[in-house]
């Protein structure tokens, strides 16, 4: 599979501009089957989402996610800042898309960033997401999940081939970025597609680091760091079924009883 990493600078609040910087990174790579984009790429991170989120209804984000996917007969991936509406009424989500030209996955972000309020604003998902795209088994994943390897793990997340994970990660804790996304792809036995972004917006720098991992944790490519960047990058399923016959790690992981006693 050819998957396609984004890594955008993000204008802050301004999805229209966004949608036209999406589109040109994504038309730099033409073909791919998967094009992942970084965490709220429309507007930027913004934890206040009052007057800066869209609309999931009315989203043009969203929609030109939706016409993308279908013009092109790809999937694309990445979250937005929504304001939903449902049967408890309205609400704000840093909600992660999924977008095929057959419909859409989501997920809500489970762990949201305490340390920047983002739990304030935000109403936290529940659940995990798995999506088959071609094949492929993708669990999506937002930012801050990457800290809690629980959250993640084969088989309690259930059973997935890769890992997405959309990001606005800051400078300061790109030490982090990079051992975490490789120690979830070797712990897992799992590719790793991890898309940040790159610029400032009014509380943080941000300077990419996007990369995809392979089961055994070998960066197969990296974005330049420090601007707006596209690389495509190939998914083998039969490496991975490879890597996990080879070496069985998976088969011997701890099980959620082990712990409940």
């Amino acid at each position: 599979m050819k998957i396609a990493l984004l890594q955008m600078d993000i204008v802050w609040g301004d999805p229209e501009e966004n949608v036209r910087k999406a589109e040109a990174l994504r038309a730099s790579q033409p073909g791919a089957d998967l094009y992942v984009l970084p965490e709220m790429w429309a507007t930027g991170f913004a934890t206040r989402p009052e007057g800066i989120a869209e609309k999931e209804s009315h989203s043009v984000a969203l929609d030109w996610m939706k016409k993308t996917a279908s013009d092109y007969s790809c999937a694309v991936c990445g979250s937005l800042a929504v304001e939903v509406e449902d049967e408890q009424g309205s609400s704000y989500r840093n909600r992660l898309y999924f977008v095929t030209p057959d419909g859409m996955s989501y997920y809500d972000k489970h762990h949201l960033f305490a340390h920047g309020h983002e739990h304030e604003h935000y109403t936290a998902g529940q659940t995990h997401t798995l999506v088959n795209w071609k094949g492929v088994r993708f669990l999506l994943l937002t930012c801050y999940d990457l800290r809690f390897p629980v959250w993640a793990r084969y088989g309690w997340a259930g059973e997935y081939d890769a890992i997405i994970y959309v990001a606005n990660w800051p400078h300061s804790r790109m030490d982090a970025w990079n051992v975490l996304t490789h120690a979830r792809a070797i712990e897992n036995q799992s590719y790793v597609i991890a898309v940040n972004r790159v610029g400032s917006d009014p509380s943080c720098s941000y300077t990419g680091g996007s990369m995809m991992i392979d089961p055994i944790g070998r960066t197969i490519c990296a974005c330049k760091n420090e601007t707006e960047h596209s690389l495509l990058a190939m998914l083998s399923l039969d490496d991975l079924q490879k890597a996990r016959t080879h070496f069985k790690v998976l088969q011997d992981e701890d099980k959620p009883q082990d712990f409940f006693v």
